[in-house]
């Protein structure tokens, strides 16, 4: 377990101080769990203890259903160990805070739920809007840039094998934007069928699901033992 600790150097760490080095993973971990566990808290939450039947067009929808106080809760707990976080460098450190702000943004933003008759102004749902996106990105940020940094000069194949994780994870997440991008801009109008697939509540949760095995992989939790 020593070995296998010390081959990841973090700020302040001086070789002997393994629980700080532990701290580092289990915020890693941490943060892809919680990611995974979002949608399927709501999901399963709405169902089994409100009257939502059917799942809603997208994950911040939840907002607005008696599973408000968990999705707020998980996204603040998301913010808190992103703010906790401390990596490599400063980039480290400012994307994570960025993540934080972010993230808080989506929870106290709420979503529009296209109801006229919501007292709500317009500029709430469009700050969700531009937050959840911001969010997003820095995950992607942190997927493609800055997990696959190594301050070795010779990449061991364990770092290469993480790297391709790392790399397919942002990919996917890149992937699941711009779709969901695409349905905003072109496909809700040209489709409007395609609105009873629920696709950017699905878009969503395969883009948390990506980022969650991206930090479930630099925590260790996903190793390869090669």
């Amino acid at each position: 377990m020593k070995k296998n600790i010390q081959k990841e150097s973090f700020p302040g760490d001086k070789g002997n101080q393994i629980p700080i080095v532990i701290s580092y993973l289990v915020i890693r971990n941490a943060i892809g769990i919680l990611g995974i566990l979002l949608p399927l808290v709501l999901v399963f939450g709405s169902f089994l203890f409100g009257h939502v039947k059917e799942i809603l067009p997208s994950i911040s929808n939840y907002y607005h259903t008696n599973m408000r106080d968990f999705f707020v809760g998980l996204l603040c707990a998301v913010a808190l160990f992103l703010f906790a976080y401390k990596g490599y460098d400063k980039r480290d450190n400012i994307t994570g805070n960025l993540g934080c702000i972010f993230a808080l943004g989506v929870a106290f933003f709420p979503t529009s739920t296209g109801d006229t008759l919501s007292t709500r102004p317009p500029v709430i749902g469009i700050l969700h809007l531009a937050f959840a996106t911001l969010f997003f990105l820095v995950l992607i940020y942190f997927s493609l840039v800055l997990f696959t940094k190594t301050g070795k000069k010779v990449m061991t194949r364990r770092k290469r094998i993480e790297n391709r994780v790392f790399r397919f994870c942002g990919y996917i997440m890149l992937a699941c934007i711009l779709l969901i991008a695409l349905y905003f801009s072109v496909l809700e109008n040209v489709i409007p069928g395609l609105a009873d697939c629920d696709p950017v509540f699905w878009l969503e949760s395969f883009c948390l699901l990506a980022f969650g095995i991206s930090w479930l992989t630099k925590g260790k939790l996903l190793r390869n033992n090669v």
